[in-house]
């Protein structure tokens, strides 16, 4: 057999049209939720956190409640659920800009 000789190698199909080739449902989880949706959600975890570790420390300066571990628990908990939400943002930036410096 000839190297040259390419007659043995099946035709490739264009790619044109890329978004009717998805499968239906595609960008959603198992569950049906949208990335949207679970950026939504955890942004509302990390808010809720934040207010439940405002109204530890507000109940601890109150005397309200006595038991300073747990307000400083949940402000620590608070604290890096935001952190996190900062290095997420963070990185969706990057994504997104590299995604902007591709050649089309």
């Amino acid at each position: 057999m000839n190297p040259l000789d390419l007659q043995h190698i099946p035709s490739i199909s264009p790619v044109g049209d890329l978004g009717k080739s998805l499968p239906k449902g595609a960008g959603t989880t198992e569950e049906g939720a949208t990335f949207s949706d679970l950026l939504k959600q955890a942004m509302q975890e990390v808010e809720g956190a934040g207010q439940v570790a405002q109204q530890a420390a507000r109940n601890l300066m109150t005397g309200e409640a006595t038991d300073m571990h747990s307000a400083i628990l949940a402000v620590q908990k608070a604290d890096v659920s935001f952190q996190m939400m900062m290095a997420v943002r963070s990185k969706l930036i990057d994504a997104y800009r590299e995604v902007m410096r591709m050649q089309m």
